[in-house]
């Protein structure tokens, strides 16, 4: 299983915002300091504000900061939002695809990885964006953050 790239910049904006609060991130803090593109970091920043784990302000001064407790946002929950196809091979999309495998109908291998993303998304509900801070004085360091 491979996460997409949106999926990385969106987990590692959200440990940015945490590391950081109370004070507000920003996209050029983010972009500079991860060497991702402000472009990125906005789509992603816009999105994360939709679905809920972010709050974005406008303007001069603005910046986002994270809407809920690091403790309450699951990584499952940001890997669901995030992914939009955790298709692991063809035959996931249903039956409507093209690609429908001739052996599907006799075929375990479609069960058994759906069991294995199901065991990969439970492992990641068992873990917070609070259990990615546990070194959050390493990852300041690393980030050049004061405090």
């Amino acid at each position: 299983m491979q996460l997409t790239t949106f999926s990385d910049y969106s987990l590692r904006i959200l440990i940015h915002a945490s590391l950081k609060a109370p004070e507000l991130s920003t996209v050029g803090e983010v972009s500079h300091q991860f060497g991702i593109s402000r472009n990125h970091v906005m789509r992603v920043v816009q999105f994360l504000g939709q679905q809920g784990f972010l709050q974005n302000l406008r303007g001069k001064s603005g910046g986002f900061t994270l809407s809920r407790s690091p403790k309450e946002i699951s990584l499952g929950e940001v890997v669901r939002s995030t992914e939009q196809n955790l298709t692991i091979v063809p035959c996931f999309a249903g039956e409507d695809t093209k690609e429908r495998c001739q052996i599907e109908p006799s075929c375990r291998l479609r069960g058994i990885l759906q069991e294995a993303l199901s065991a990969f998304l439970l492992v990641l509900d068992g873990y917070t964006l609070k259990d990615l801070l546990q070194e959050s004085r390493g990852l300041r360091q690393l980030l050049g953050m004061s405090h």
